[in-house]
């Protein structure tokens, strides 16, 4: 299934969660925390958000660091993906 987001929203995949501390302690599901970490699989086409134009400065493939608690989580095609605005995202990651 495709998707295609609307204005200034994207759609991130989070990436995993580390399974196991630097320590080597694994952690099950359940104690890990939710990842802030996200790959970008679609991104909107910007233009007029509450009056101001708003221009797209994440593009598919990034890798991003965004809010915790930003967006609305969704399963698309038995993926977890989570829908937010451009300005929920903290940073690109680069390496």
């Amino acid at each position: 299934m495709n998707i295609k987001p609307l204005f200034d929203r994207i759609v991130i995949e989070p990436m995993d969660a580390p399974e196991k501390t630097g320590s080597g302690l694994f952690l099950p599901s359940s104690a890990q925390e939710k990842p802030q970490l996200a790959r970008v699989i679609a991104v909107g086409p910007g233009g007029l958000v509450d009056g101001k134009e708003v221009t797209m400065q994440i593009k598919v493939g990034d890798i991003v660091l965004y809010n915790k608690y930003a967006g609305s989580d969704f399963k698309l095609d038995e993926k977890e993906v989570t829908v937010l605005k451009q300005s929920d995202v903290l940073a690109i990651v680069e390496k």
